[in-house]
């Protein structure tokens, strides 16, 4: 079997951080050779490297000597994306990474990776996942692992280099140059009100270190809960409000920390009952673990154990933690001005295989993404399998990020081809088909059904008898929203907040539905807001629809957690749009009354009931993204330059790349200037 190895120097006691029970990469087309006993030079390790006849049969791969960085090798006549060996087994071995102690030297990865290019058809929206893939525009080794062993020293610029960076002072001892940033030192400059110094005070509280490092925050951190499930992880999506409230208030590295540990997970097989999913798939979370060291009880090591929704509720991917990751790594670069980190080629790499995953062609005719129940914050059953609507926005965001993000050069100009058109398919689409407001349910109303044509005004088969009663009570004369999901013959009219509130941030929406929305939020604040912001949907499944859509979920029930239940949470990203909007009054109201409560009721996760009166009956305590949520809504207002970085205008060339050519068919007028006339209104 092809193999690749480890360059490195570690301490004799390491603190080795990575990775937990996956294989190596696909994507490097090797498995890690471990370097095992110590040596007294780098020339003694670089010897074990040309030795073909030394092999290691270890659980972790380690080598016992001081880290100054490692490099992977591997056999460069292997494709990305290609089929495992024969002899990979489906059995689930343990990988870690190095790193020193607080005072020895952080290690950096240098992987020399191919750019994954993707053969893309004239107009079409995915990325076709047969391509060879052979090009390597920035780094080249040749031989595989005949060649020259590398050391690398060399500092990170503007220019997205990277740094090894080990500085040693004169009585030998190490240190770390690299932490720029101290997270137990507020670098607030305005004056804090009690209860965000009480909420600064938690988030720290909740810090996840890695070496001596910060790499993210706990979901929960309650110490008088003895039973913290899966709480006491790193969730992607819990870790977002967080990472924006440490970039708004200066504090950058632990950001970018996890962006490049998550990007390592990324590349690790995945495997459920022996069937791995695609390369591309980012965890839902991770935990840092403790174990010992080759099975000596008196050295330990921590690895990084994620979770890619094997051990999940249903065994459900995390459609949304890709999405999120692109997003939150075009916010770091907004924030702090490094946007070198985005140019190196392992985050190209990864922005590219999150693409590929969902741009690959399938056997949808829609341009939104067809995913399952659960498989994104509302992670139980709740009857959004299909296009749920936050999926769709966040993919619309994730989009436009990589849109910005992306090296245009000969490998990836289909692929950027294809995100382009993508976007402009998916802004036709959601503003026709998702948009509801008085007008389009008096149409619906009216519809004609077993359409049979080119210009069928029903094209989803919808019967007026779906329009549920409470609906016609509950729109407004004035305002809209984008309804929950749209498949054929059925139309989920509830209303999600975060799908919405990501519309207006990334102007999914046109200007007049987005406006439309905040004006719905503030007609209906009753049943969106009441006593504890927001309502994460409206209105709750009651009954027999409650029995048969959750399949009597205990944990689901009327009015509680992601059945109408209210989270706090979702604070920010309100926030977020209506600053985009001009509406921060709006924002500050809901902040006001959040405000009177949370730090009383020891930050929930959610609240329960139809006005959000009480705790969650299963909700945590000392929920991080509830403070995190609060912290970065206060910031983001004092802040509205800033905030101006997080959300994006209308990109007027997206209407200009149709890609259905309808008009050159003669089935029916293009749709890009029906897109482009709602725009203008």
């Amino acid at each position: 079997m092809n193999t690749g190895s480890y360059i490195g120097i570690s301490t004799m006691k390491p603190c080795s951080r990575i990775l937990s029970s996956y294989r190596s990469s696909l994507l490097f087309g090797v498995s890690p050779t471990k370097f095992n006993g110590s040596s007294s030079t780098i020339k003694g390790l670089f010897s074990k490297l040309h030795n073909p006849k030394s092999t290691h049969s270890h659980k972790y791969h380690r080598c016992d000597s001081q880290i100054l960085g490692f490099i992977r090798l591997m056999n460069l006549n292997r494709r990305d994306f290609s089929v495992p060996d024969s002899n990979w087994a489906c059995s689930r071995n343990f990988s870690t990474r190095f790193c020193g102690n607080l005072c020895n030297v952080r290690p950096r990865v240098v992987s020399l990776i191919p750019n994954v290019s993707s053969g893309i058809r004239n107009q079409s929206t995915s990325v076709d996942p047969h391509v060879n893939d052979t090009s390597f525009d920035k780094i080249f080794i040749q031989s595989g692992l005949n060649a020259k062993p590398l050391v690398v020293e060399r500092n990170e610029t503007d220019q997205g280099k990277l740094e090894e960076v080990a500085e040693e002072r004169s009585d030998g001892s190490c240190v770390n140059i690299d932490n720029l940033e101290d997270l137990n030192k507020s670098k607030v400059e305005s004056e804090l009100s009690e209860i965000e110094k009480e909420a600064w005070k938690l988030l720290r509280s909740a810090v996840v270190t890695y070496c001596g490092n910060p790499v993210g925050t706990v979901a929960a951190n309650d110490p008088a809960d003895k039973q913290p499930l899966n709480y006491d992880q790193v969730f992607f999506r819990d870790f977002v409000p967080s990472a924006l409230a440490f970039l708004l208030n200066g504090e950058g590295e632990i950001v970018k920390n996890f962006l490049l540990h998550t990007l390592q997970l990324q590349s690790w097989e995945k495997t459920v009952d022996c069937y791995s999913p695609g390369q591309g798939l980012m965890a839902a979370s991770f935990k840092v673990r403790t174990v010992p060291l080759d099975g000596n009880n008196e050295a330990f090591e921590e690895v990084l154990d994620p979770d890619f929704g094997e051990s999940a509720i249903g065994r459900v991917a995390p459609v949304d933690s890709g999405l999120w990751w692109i997003i939150l790594l075009r916010a770091y670069g907004k924030l702090t001005g490094d946007y070198a980190l985005q140019e190196r080629v392992d985050v190209q790499t990864g922005i590219r295989l999150i693409l590929k995953l969902c741009l690959t062609d399938g056997f949808d005719m829609f341009p939104s993404l067809l995913v399952t129940d659960g498989s994104c914050m509302i992670d139980r059953r709740m009857g959004i399998h299909g296009h749920p609507l936050e999926i769709q926005a966040l993919f619309y965001s994730a989009l436009r990020c990589s849109r910005e993000m992306l090296t245009v050069n000969d490998a990836t100009k289909s692929l950027v081809a294809a995100v382009s058109n993508r976007l402009s398919a998916l802004s036709f689409h959601m503003r026709e088909y998702y948009w509801v407001d008085m007008k389009k349910i008096n149409e619906i109303y009216r519809y004609k059904t077993e359409e049979y044509s080119m210009d069928a005004v029903n094209k989803f088969n919808i019967y007026p008898e779906q329009i549920p009663s409470w609906l016609v009570d509950w729109i407004p004369e004035e305002g809209g929203y984008f309804m929950g999901n749209l498949q054929p013959a059925h139309m989920d009219f509830r209303f999600f907040t975060l799908g919405n509130l990501w519309a207006i941030v990334s102007s999914l929406g046109t200007t007049r539905q987005n406006k439309e929305i905040l004006k719905l939020v503030e007609t209906k604040w009753d049943d969106l807001v009441s006593q504890m912001p927001l309502k994460i949907c409206y209105p709750a499944l009651e009954g027999e629809e409650w029995r048969i859509i959750t399949g009597c979920d205990p944990k689901n029930t009327p009015w509680s957690y992601h059945n109408g239940g209210s989270w706090p949470t979702l604070l920010w990203q309100f926030t977020l749009a209506c600053i985009k909007m001009g509406k921060p009054e709006l924002a500050q109201k809901a902040i006001d009354v959040a405000e009177k409560r949370l730090s009383v009721d020891r930050w929930p996760e959610y609240y329960d009931t139809r006005n959000g009166k009480f705790i969650g009956k299963q909700s945590r305590m000392m929920q991080t993204w509830t403070i995190a949520g609060f912290l970065t809504s206060k910031m983001l207002l004092k802040n509205p330059e800033k905030a101006s970085l997080l959300f994006w205008e209308e990109d007027f060339e997206l209407l200009q790349n149709c890609v259905c050519m309808l008009n050159k068919t003669g089935r029916r007028k293009c749709s890009r200037f029906a897109a482009r006339a709602q725009i203008l209104v």
